[in-house]
């Protein structure tokens, strides 16, 4: 994709919903933030490429509370280890 435009996402999120859009987009860019990788290819700024995932359909609003986040992913580690140090103490 050479430009990705708000329309290419708004036909993905649907017409006349660039507040809903927003609200995606800021979404997943937190998550971006918290170290979760981009699903489509490139090397443009984070917005840009959060909105070649929205136009791409590879974020939605179904999926977006189902995309792995960075933070959950530490926490899983963290309880992880604690539990293997527990077992190795008993």
């Amino acid at each position: 994709m050479a430009r990705i435009t708000v329309e290419d996402c708004l036909e993905t999120v649907g017409e006349n919903k660039r507040f809903d859009l927003v609200h995606l987009a800021i979404e997943r860019i937190r998550q971006h933030r918290h170290g979760e990788p981009y699903l489509v290819e490139g090397s443009n700024k984070e917005v840009v490429m959060t909105l070649r995932e929205v136009a791409a359909e590879k974020v939605t609003f179904e999926n977006i509370k189902g995309l792995p986040d960075a933070e959950d992913d530490a926490a899983e580690v963290v309880d992880a280890e604690d539990s293997v140090e527990e077992e190795k103490a008993a």
